[in-house]
Formats: structure tokens, C-alpha cells, sequence
């Protein structure tokens, strides 16, 4: 509930940041959609450091593994 008897009721979002959403996601899948033309026009190294910097967007982080001293370790190689 609100204070302001002439304000937006609690849970109703703006309508100026909705508009703002739909126009930038319809942006980004027309970009989408010609990225993979506009990488083969890019030089070896500029495509791959784009696709380094899109590689969080897709790939899930990998974090380090650390063992603690005192836990047992048992490595078998075959």
C-alpha cells in the first residue's frame, strides 16, 4: 500500500521501464541474429576476443578446486 492515494498501486510496475525492456530486447535479437555475419567480417583476433567477452553469457564459471591440509588424498593413475 501506498501513501499516495494518487500514486501507482504497490506491484505495478512503470510503464516507461516496461516500454524501455521491449524495445531493448527486440534490439538485441535483431543483433543477435546477425552476429554470426558480422564476425566472419572481423579479423581472427578481434572475432575471438568478441567471443571471449560473450563466453560468460553461455559457459558457467569454473572455480578453482582447493583441498584443505588433512583431508586424505588417494590418486590412481591406469
Amino acid at each position: 500500500m501506498t501513501n499516495n492515494k494518487a500514486g501507482r498501486p504497490m506491484g505495478v510496475g512503470n510503464r516507461l521501464t516496461k516500454e524501455l525492456r521491449t524495445v531493448l530486447k527486440d534490439l538485441i535479437f535483431v543483433e543477435l541474429e546477425k552476429l554470426p555475419a558480422n564476425l566472419e567480417k572481423l579479423e581472427g583476433k578481434d572475432r575471438i576476443e568478441v567471443l571471449i567477452k560473450l563466453m560468460p553469457f553461455v559457459m558457467p564459471k569454473v572455480n578453482n578446486v582447493q583441498i584443505d591440509i588433512g583431508e586424505p588424498i588417494n590418486i590412481e593413475w591406469q
